[in-house]
């Protein structure tokens, strides 16, 4: 029997995770009990909010204890199946953290059918997964955009704010990007055909934005927080909408209770703006609905990404941080396997 490489959690970080926050170890792999499947890890995704998990403090959901897997998606192949509701061969992807092997009940709530159809394996961890449908519901459930309107979204060439920004598009929107350094500007306008996409690194942001928004901004939808958000919090319009995702440019704060937050920046103006933060899960049992639409605009060609894929279980804490500081180009996994049984 194959045994199990894990990522175990192993001590809480102060500022960014350093080696020792993590700890890799080999399991067996148990034999399958009743209705229990057993999973071989392909793709890994790695994903902002996981940093918050880290610090021990409750949010939107517990934090991870010491010693437990690390957080986080995966998609995978089923290679056993004592299951009826699984057959050998089945994709799947599955919120149960970083493994290259899971076993699991057939009935577990953290499993997904992947329906290649919809896009690939990892695709399924970006686009038309998790950050897809994060995009697809904070954009069109939480920030209410109407045709016409100017949407400005921060980490524009990320897995969300690229999607948000194109989906925009096909909704009537302009979209104004903002993201970091000339090349990944330049992907933003070129490739992903928004309207304008700033570069922040290059300064004068507030003069920028004036620039692209003459009008002023309708929509902003927040993925990074700090220098960004002072930046386009004065211009946002009255009657504005800001959909808060997270706030990456804080979590690395050595205190984050501490941080400058979105909430704190948005208050202070005279208008404050209709704004909460999201996630993903308020909608779970709409997650087949967004897929399928995502899956359709990228055949239909309205929708495109881009991932940044690393290789091997034991590189993902370093990837991780590449994350957290902005290396990744678009949708950042890990592959840990062949697509195949």
């Amino acid at each position: 029997m194959s045994t199990n490489k894990r990522v175990l959690f192993a001590k809480r970080p102060l500022g960014e995770p350093d080696d020792d926050c993590f700890k890799i170890d080999e399991v067996e792999i148990p034999a399958l009990g009743p209705n229990e499947i057993l999973i071989k890890t392909c793709w890994l995704s790695l994903d902002p909010y996981m940093r918050g998990r880290m610090n021990d403090m409750k949010s939107y959901t517990e934090p991870m204890q010491i010693g437990d897997v690390m957080t986080g998606e995966s998609t995978g192949i089923v290679e056993q199946s004592n299951s009826d509701k699984w057959q050998v061969g089945d994709r799947v992807a599955a919120h149960m953290g970083w493994q290259t092997y899971i076993v699991a009940k057939g009935d577990d709530a953290r499993l997904m059918k992947v329906d290649l159809d919809n896009g690939s394996l990892s695709a399924h961890l970006g686009v038309v997964g998790m950050p897809g449908r994060t995009a697809y519901f904070g954009l069109t459930e939480v920030g209410k955009p109407k045709a016409g309107e100017t949407l400005v979204v921060a980490a524009a060439s990320g897995a969300v704010g690229s999607a948000v920004g194109q989906i925009a598009k096909i909704l009537g929107l302009r979209a104004i990007g903002i993201a970091g350094g000339s090349e990944k500007c330049r992907y933003v306008k070129e490739e992903l055909q928004f309207d304008d996409c700033l570069d922040y690194k290059s300064g004068n942001l507030d003069d920028k934005l004036s620039v692209a928004c003459p009008d002023g901004i309708d929509l902003y939808f927040e993925n990074v927080g700090g220098d960004v958000t002072k930046a386009v919090a004065p211009q946002l319009n009255q009657g504005a909408r800001v959909p808060i995702c997270g706030y990456i440019s804080n979590y690395n704060d050595e205190d984050i209770t501490k941080a400058e937050t979105p909430f704190h920046i948005l208050k202070q103006l005279e208008h404050v703006p209709e704004h909460r933060f999201f996630v993903v899960y308020e909608w779970q049992d709409r997650y087949d609905e967004a897929t399928r639409q995502l899956g359709e605009w990228i055949k239909e060609g309205h929708l495109k990404y881009r991932e940044s894929v690393g290789e091997g279980l034991e590189n993902a804490p370093e990837l991780f941080r590449g994350l957290l500081r902005g290396k990744n180009f678009g949708k950042q996994l890990v592959k840990i396997a062949e697509e195949e049984i």
